[in-house]
């Protein structure tokens, strides 16, 4: 029993140690749930901050670079997820996941803005929308791999969405400062209680590998169902094979 205390303890120092970085802090409170996050696909617009600003909860600042506030518009497919100590949850191997989100902080603290989130299974979109108070929605995407090629098709509620996508450069690392680790290095996703004050939920994960990414896109989905005018045409694209990610109860916004 004493061998297995120390075994759970040095564990759980490792997983701290491997989350903790100038960008993160470990929470304080047990993470809740742990999930994988495969073929991800991160295509990022610049906006104009006033835009964004009117969009969001008066309670949520618009996070900027260089004067710019940005969108990004994501599909990935979610596997392995669970319960904190338990076994997978049936029914839930593996399914599609999109989301559009913007970056905002609170109190100088830097997380996301869900504006839409949608997933190819009930149960867990039913569960975040319960949950998390966020705005989840259960529609039919498909996500299909074919070598280094991934074919994603959502004919969703707001609208359709369909992609080819594949990475275009060698693996690396965002850096410091950069645009790409503004994007990328987020931690935290903000949603408001009734009242409209702000609740976060921390969420985790090494530090993400990325590649350049190339895509063909058919439609702009912020222009033609959710009045978003980016200010370029031509996104950034940023591939990322794997992310294993544990998520924390919500919480009071800091």
């Amino acid at each position: 029993m004493l061998l297995l205390m120390i075994c759970k303890k040095g564990r759980s120092i490792l997983i701290k140690s491997k989350y903790k970085s100038y960008k993160r802090d470990y929470p304080s409170l047990p993470w809740i749930m742990k999930q994988t996050w495969i073929d991800n696909l991160f295509i990022h617009y610049p906006v104009k901050k006033e835009v964004l600003q009117k969009l969001v909860p008066t309670s949520l600042k618009v996070d900027t670079y260089d004067g710019f506030g940005w969108v990004s518009v994501v599909p990935y497919l979610i596997t392995d997820m669970r319960g904190r100590g338990l076994p997978p949850l049936p029914g839930i191997k593996e399914y599609p996941g999109f989301n559009i989100r913007t970056y905002v902080m609170v109190n100088d603290k830097p997380g996301v803005f869900f504006f839409y989130l949608a997933a190819a299974n009930w149960f867990a979109a039913k569960c975040a929308k319960t949950f998390f108070g966020l705005p989840y929605f259960f529609e039919p995407l498909k996500m299909e791999r074919h070598d280094e090629s991934v074919f994603f098709e959502g004919k969703m509620s707001k609208g359709q969405f369909n992609c080819q996508y594949h990475p275009i450069s060698t693996p690396y690392m965002t850096s410091a400062g950069s645009l790409d680790e503004w994007l990328l290095e987020r931690y935290c996703l903000y949603t408001i209680n009734k009242q409209g004050k702000p609740l976060q939920c921390n969420i985790l994960h090494p530090s993400w590998i990325v590649f350049d990414g190339e895509a063909k896109i058919q439609e702009n989905i912020l222009r033609r169902n959710f009045n978003i005018v980016p200010e370029s045409e031509k996104p950034i694209l940023h591939v990322a094979k794997r992310a294993d990610v544990r998520i924390w109860p919500l919480v009071k916004g800091e």
